[in-house]
């Protein structure tokens, strides 16, 4: 299903700075996600394990932080998936100007 958005610029000059948001907004996005990835392969590293087996398999109990650790690697997890999919719809917008 396609969604339809409609803005409505003062001057024509406005859809500059539209699309340049949109493209900074994206690049802090990328920024963002290479930092979270980072993150993550620091616990991957120190546990041998990848992410996805690590949220389906792993307990607090495993981890030398305990629950702090744990929370924070499944945090960061989540966090990598929402940045993603959030840049995923912004590199999906298609726009034509009238």
């Amino acid at each position: 299903m396609n969604t339809h958005m409609v803005i409505e610029l003062k001057e024509e000059k406005g859809v500059q700075t539209v699309l340049s948001a949109i493209e900074a907004y994206k690049a802090r996005l990328q920024t963002s996600i290479a930092r979270t990835q980072r993150r993550l392969k620091q616990f991957e590293e120190k546990y041998g394990v990848a992410t996805d087996d690590f949220l389906k398999n792993m307990t607090a109990e495993e981890m030398e932080g305990g629950d702090i650790e744990y929370v924070e690697w499944a945090g960061e997890a989540k966090i990598l998936a929402g940045l993603q999919e959030e840049l995923t719809e912004l590199t999906d917008v298609r726009y034509q100007l009238h």
